[in-house]
């Protein structure tokens, strides 16, 4: 088992390639990222990363990993198992930007939820007056719904399983990489055997972050979301969705789960696709809602200042409010709805 208070580097023998035809258009290689973090919050930090360096078709170069030390109280020490002492002389990220950078300058970042991990990672840049040199990414639970996996839904757990690729420590960065890396090769194989457009998107960096307190109440006070896309006003329809089969167990708890039945609104552009993250949501086991009300439970918006009316409903029922990053994050693991 790696120590937790050393970078660790490991250097992986080449693999023998699948043999598939590859489309010219795909990426060159990827560094597959997990970081594991204080919070959910846009001025949470990392405390924990990890990068598989895969080639052109998936397979692995080397890996590395290191415990970060936040400069603050590590948060959840529950999920991803550090605590303030065994972070206490860990590199801070300013020390490790460098070695970071150079695991993914020329590569598409893949993550599971990479918009979570993509905003963390930039703003931990920002902070250090630097630029991650990611231009693109791809975010696996896309992947899996473009090649139309069969999975009852999208949680790391959930992927890993379908490709028989075992889970040794759940939120370890380094851990939850390697089951990313090797469930993202046979997903990279077959979408490349359909000659299927992988689901890339542009990364844009971070010019500025929040000051102010972490948690979904500070968001909802103002704290903008560094990077976010801007707000433009317009109108789009709702899906037509089956009723959502689970009673609302009440509003969101800042720190806690997401539990099924949850009314969740949106308000605002998203980086992912708007009907995309809905299904998601859905899937989940969430209430999409069309609207703010007293029942909502959660309002999701890149923008928590912009001119809408769901924001401002938000605002007078102190409605919780989350970045499009915290939510997917919390996707992973929605609770099931209480027994009635």
């Amino acid at each position: 088992m790696l120590e937790d208070h050393q970078a660790t580097t490991v250097e992986v023998p080449g693999q023998q390639s699948a043999g598939v035809p590859w489309p010219s258009g795909y990426p060159g290689g990827y560094a597959v990222v997990d970081v594991e973090t204080t919070g959910l919050a846009p001025d949470d930090r990392i405390v924990s990363a990890a990068v598989y360096r895969l080639t052109a078709r998936g397979e692995v170069e080397d890996h590395w990993y290191t415990p970060v030390n936040p400069e603050r109280d590590p948060g959840p020490t529950w999920i991803h198992g550090l605590t303030s002492a065994m972070l206490a002389d860990a590199p801070l990220f300013g020390q490790i930007a460098e070695e970071f950078a150079r695991r993914l300058e020329g590569r598409v970042l893949v993550a599971h939820n990479a918009v979570f991990d993509w905003k963390m990672i930039a703003r931990e840049y920002a902070r250090a007056d630097r630029v991650a040199p990611v231009e693109q990414r791809l975010c696996t639970i896309q992947l899996s719904k473009a090649l139309r996996l069969p999975l009852a839904n999208h949680r790391l757990e959930t992927l890993a399983a379908h490709f028989g690729v075992e889970q040794r420590r759940a939120h370890h960065a380094l851990d939850d990489a390697r089951v990313l890396a090797e469930a993202f090769r046979p997903s990279l194989q077959q979408a490349a055997r359909l000659r299927l457009p992988l689901p890339l998107l542009t990364c844009l960096p971070v010019t500025d972050w929040p000051q102010t307190a972490s948690g979904a109440a500070g968001a909802a006070a103002g704290g903008r979301s560094g990077g976010g896309t801007a707000w433009r006003p317009g109108w789009r329809a709702s899906k037509r969705r089956p009723p959502c089969p689970y009673p609302n167990p009440g509003r969101y708890e800042p720190g806690g789960r997401l539990v099924q039945g949850m009314r969740v609104a949106f308000s605002g552009d998203t980086s992912v696709d708007r009907e995309l993250l809905e299904d998601q949501a859905f899937e989940a086991g969430l209430h999409i809602a069309g609207s703010v009300s007293r029942l909502t439970s959660l309002l999701v918006t890149n923008d928590p200042q912009a001119p809408t009316s769901k924001v401002a409903k938000a605002r007078a029922y102190g409605t919780p409010v989350l970045d499009e990053a915290a939510f997917t994050h919390l996707l992973r693991e929605v609770a099931p709805a209480p027994e009635v």
